[in-house]
């Protein structure tokens, strides 16, 4: 699936394509399921990072090795695999993706192809955002925004399986799931007063604040960390933020590296049963359109993953 032009979902068009050529460190992937991000809808509507007209968007595969580079030595034809394609078009919307071998990594064995391309962005970005930037240790306590959503709901699980008291904020028709992934304080954003809870609960602050759902959240959440505190977020912030100085918080802005020793940190998690990926809706690639749209509407809970092949 293509973008015929940038803007609205209307300008995704399928179209027949030459199967992509691989260098030498490269490998080509039968892609068999791939998700949607909010980065592709960004991208989508404006054209940056050379996503133009003609371009294939997607930035999570899971698929079988067709070819491998004359330098690959650590995969072969018909091997699992996963991972998160490199900016830069072409992307995961399509039949088949090259790739550099060195992100790639064995998919997890007890995971299904749906659940494998719900997995790269979403859980290595959280994981890297806690554990790389966030320095998240044993006992410590973390308040994450949108404990729900699809980095979230794996930051949820992660910062728990690490010992973390962690307070999740959601919509109210997901707290339950975020209590189910391991938050031990869920509160509810569109009833309950998110700052003055915390504050009640922590009053000195939290150790550590993820936001992942941008806004002014990072501005409102330097009240309730702790000096010397953490706040890492994946989203732009807005707003002022003088108050982090005066406290000597760091502030982390998180953007993914692409990493196969993250993944394959992941795939030990989710094959020994402590973290899984949340799929909330799947659609075929055909209708990608309608898949961006509920992305875009927002207020869901976890990933929207897409089939591509058999």
């Amino acid at each position: 699936m293509v973008i015929a032009a940038n803007g609205g979902t209307e300008n995704f068009q399928l179209a027949e394509l030459p199967v992509p050529a691989i260098g030498p460190a490269q490998v080509l992937v039968r892609v068999l399921a791939t998700s949607v991000n909010p980065i592709d809808i960004k991208l989508r509507k404006s054209g940056d990072m050379g996503y133009g007209p003609g371009s294939i968007l997607g930035f999570d595969v899971a698929g079988k090795i067709e070819k491998v580079g004359a330098a690959v030595t650590e995969f072969h034809p018909a091997d699992d695999v996963f991972y998160c394609p490199a900016f830069g078009p072409p992307g995961s919307y399509a039949e088949f993706h090259a790739a550099d071998a060195a992100i790639v990594a064995k998919k997890p064995s007890r995971l299904s192809w749906v659940e494998a391309a719900s997995t790269p962005v979403a859980a290595s970005t959280a994981y890297q955002a806690l554990f790389d930037r966030g320095r998240l240790t044993l006992g410590q306590s973390v308040l994450i925004i949108n404990a729900a959503g699809g980095v979230g709901s794996w930051a949820t699980q992660l910062a728990h399986g690490a010992g973390a008291y962690v307070i999740g904020v959601c919509s109210g028709a997901n707290v339950a799931l975020a209590r189910s992934l391991g938050a031990d304080h869920v509160i509810d954003r569109t009833s309950e007063d998110v700052i003055a809870t915390v504050k009640e609960e922590f009053p000195v602050g939290v150790d550590l604040v993820f936001d992942c759902a941008g806004h002014d959240w990072v501005q409102r959440c330097m009240e309730v960390t702790r000096p010397g505190g953490k706040i890492v977020t994946i989203v732009n912030p807005s707003g002022p933020l003088s108050a982090g100085y005066r406290k000597n918080i760091a502030l982390n802005y998180c953007f993914l590296n692409r990493s196969r020793a993250t993944l394959e940190s992941i795939s030990t998690l989710i094959d020994r049963g402590l973290v899984k990926p949340i799929i909330s809706k799947v659609f075929k690639l055909d209708d990608i359109a309608t898949a961006h749209d509920c992305l875009e509407q927002g207020g869901g809970f976890g990933k929207i993953a897409i089939t591509v092949g058999t």
